[in-house]
């Protein structure tokens, strides 16, 4: 640990910069050194509803941190907030690197206000992890939107996992209102979770996923909350291919599938029938917006063969092409950072 020089550097690194500096004698491994701030946020879930966060560079969903599998890792995290945090790397076996875990009181002391703290591990194993805060995680992670998307890429990808063309990392969470600009509170027994999102965004103000007849889609569903959700897709037969990363011998078909808190689906589906189609949470108060209905978990399958009628609910929408990290999922090893999840800065 160490603590600032100066304010500019804080200023300076409140985004993340990627430095590839060198290949190991693997040829599938790198040494891949990041840096990222955790800073003192308000994004809005949804129209005016506002959450004080603790944010991985200032944005909820955290950076996608996407590498290969064996890649050495470095990231150096700046706690720039006025609380200690730590980051958990979940899913990595930190294999003789224990102390990179990021268990505050356990495998290290957590990161002070105004002090950094550099993680150096291996990506391993491969498949859809995410990293979080271990400090609080009754607050940081269930209220706070501590959390983002980490994705290593396999040395040996599976038959199925090869046809894939296109890929969506849903990261599914739960927000009590009454803490919403109370920083250091909450995440406690009788909580009542009234606001759900997608990648931080509650339907209407989330995002479709828009694909071409013929892809093949994967959703990579994350379980950032505290709660189950029950993902129904509809039109569409789902196979189940991964579990927290790992393959599955024997794929299994469904159209919903239960996402518990930390937990990671990987489902794979050809887009073969072309239309909009809903894909929400079943359970049926996991689609409310406060005392609202027709909001929280909730987005639309869109083909961009079908022309938008007068009645769709989005039909103006404005679209935002990498909403669910698509973009970035298909320009290789990297550190990906998305203004639209950018929030507001708090002093």
């Amino acid at each position: 640990m160490r603590t600032f020089s100066n304010v500019w550097r804080c200023v300076a690194l409140a985004a993340v910069f990627v430095l590839n500096v060198a290949h190991s004698a693997d040829a599938f491994a790198a040494v891949r050194k990041f840096e990222m701030n955790i800073e003192d946020t308000r994004i809005t879930l949804v129209e005016k509803q506002q959450y004080h966060t603790f944010a991985f560079a200032g944005q909820v969903p955290g950076p996608l941190f996407y590498v290969d599998e064996g890649d050495q890792i470095e990231v150096n995290v700046n706690n720039v907030t006025a609380l200690p945090h730590s980051v958990h790397w979940h899913g990595m076996l930190q294999k003789g690197t224990w102390k990179m875990d990021g268990v505050p009181g356990t495998t290290q002391e957590a990161i002070k206000p105004g002090e950094s703290f550099t993680y150096k591990f291996t990506a391993e194993p491969s498949g859809t992890m995410w990293y979080h805060c271990h400090v609080n995680v009754n607050e940081h992670v269930a209220l706070r939107g501590m959390w983002g998307p980490f994705v290593v890429r396999p040395k040996k990808p599976t038959a199925l996992e090869k046809t894939v063309t296109k890929e969506f990392i849903m990261m599914l969470s739960d927000w009590d209102s009454k803490w919403s600009s109370k920083p250091g509170f909450g995440g406690v027994p009788g909580d009542v979770y009234d606001f759900f999102t997608i990648n931080g965004k509650s339907f209407p103000d989330n995002q479709p996923l828009r694909v071409n007849k013929g892809d093949v889609v994967r959703l990579r569903f994350i379980g950032a909350g505290d709660l189950v959700h029950s993902i129904h897709l509809h039109g569409h037969i789902m196979k189940v291919a991964f579990k927290d990363g790992f393959p599955l011998a024997n794929p299994i078909s469904a159209d919903t599938i239960l996402v518990g808190p930390g937990e990671r689906y990987d489902v794979i589906f050809t887009a073969d029938n072309p239309g909009r189609w809903m894909i929400h949470d079943h359970v049926d108060s996991h689609t409310m917006n406060g005392d609202r209905p027709m909001g929280g978990i909730m987005s639309v399958l869109e083909y961009n063969e079908i022309k938008p009628d007068d009645f769709y609910d989005w039909k103006a929408k404005k679209f935002e092409p990498n909403f669910y990290y698509e973009e970035s999922l298909k320009k290789g090893p990297g550190v990906y950072t998305n203004d639209g999840f950018k929030g507001q800065a708090v002093q």
